[in-house]
């Protein structure tokens, strides 16, 4: 009976808005016959990313797009680990003959280093190996001294997490998800200045052991073979990495991430101008985190795919709608305390649906 290689497996961190799924869309559109099983995990229970992540098929039907994206809901992958991602490996490793590679997408405040511990697990370790893990950094915001797009956010984000350190600075997150990293990306390079990419570069390597490797990409937009096939073994070495992060999990069982609200709103075709004005009232008022999601524009004949971090939105369409498919708008929104009647009602008056 012929012995299978173990499965590789490349994990892709960083914070909210650094370019995470961007990259994972590159990675699959330029895929080049690659059979690839894709963990996409992020708040929110519609797995909006995964919508985004399935239009990368590859050429391939539908139902096996479908196959290929597993959403876990819970925002949390480095503490759930015995929960959702367990399973979804086990059938993952059930499948291993039929896929060449897998990526997880961790969310913008997962620590890479609990969930590449997890691939000790026997079960696992006899099956797959981490590859690599990447961490995506927003260049810009670095030079700017704030790591994240929008700082505020991120930090209110953590401040719910009871296992994280709150008096410390943001930096500290962001030196624990540099901390796991075998290649480190400065995404977005190309909205900065030489010279401030150049610092960027310094403060970043001074995060990391000389042998991790530090490129830079616009829009992740890389060749797949300086992402893949880096042949890490990050599992075996993990161990020595330290982060700030470690003392927290001693002992520790509970994570609750309840303080999270996530609601999926679904509405009927909408102005593009009057629907975006309308989510950056609602951003502002009510401190939501996230947006994503599509909507259906009046006239138009494909979908318009929305993601906002803060009160920056990009968007742009898609897909055509099928013959016989409902021309909806649905939109999911991330955040703290969120009133989901009081949010559809506002957005419903703005949009006089």
């Amino acid at each position: 009976m012929k012995t299978l290689a173990k499965l590789p497996v490349t994990i892709v961190t960083g914070f909210l808005g650094s370019g995470k799924t961007t990259l994972l869309r590159h990675m699959l559109d330029n895929a080049q016959g690659r059979r690839i099983a894709v963990i996409v995990n992020e708040f929110g229970e519609l797995g909006i990313d995964g919508e985004i992540l399935k239009q990368c098929s590859i050429g391939c039907t539908e139902e096996e797009a479908n196959g290929r994206v597993y959403e876990l809901a819970n925002g949390c992958l480095c503490c759930t680990v015995q929960e959702e991602f367990f399973p979804v490996m086990r059938e993952l490793v059930a499948r291993r003959g039929d896929l060449d590679h897998i990526l997880i997408e961790t969310s913008g405040l997962a620590l890479p280093k609990p969930l590449v511990q997890a691939f000790q697990w026997p079960e696992i370790r006899s099956a797959c190996t981490v590859d690599a893990v990447i961490t995506v950094v927003d260049s810009p915001a670095v030079a700017a001294g704030t790591f994240a797009a929008f700082p505020d956010q991120v930090d209110a984000q953590r401040k719910l997490d009871p296992n994280l350190d709150h008096e410390s600075p943001l930096h500290e997150l962001f030196a624990d998800q540099l901390a796991s990293a075998d290649l480190v990306i400065l995404n977005k390079s190309d909205l900065i200045s030489a010279e401030d990419l150049a610092r960027v570069r310094l403060e970043v390597a001074e995060e990391l052991p000389p042998a991790v490797k530090i490129i830079e990409a616009s829009s992740g937009r890389l060749p797949l073979d300086v992402l893949i096939g880096l042949g890490a073994g990050s599992e075996e070495h993990i161990d020595g990495r330290h982060s700030h992060h470690d003392h927290h999990h001693e002992g520790e069982d509970d994570h609750d991430h309840d303080a999270f609200d996530s609601i999926s709103i679904d509405l009927p075709q909408a102005d593009e101008a009057l629907l975006l004005d309308a989510l950056t009232q609602l951003v502002v008022q009510h401190g939501i985190l996230r947006v994503k999601g599509f909507a259906a524009i009046p006239n138009k004949p494909m979908r318009l795919l929305i993601q906002g971090v803060g009160t920056r939105f990009d968007k742009h369409f898609d897909r055509a709608w099928g013959a016989d498919e409902a021309r909806i708008t649905r939109l999911v929104l991330i955040g703290q305390e969120l009133d989901a009647a009081g949010l559809e009602a506002q957005l419903r008056a703005a949009l006089s649906v």
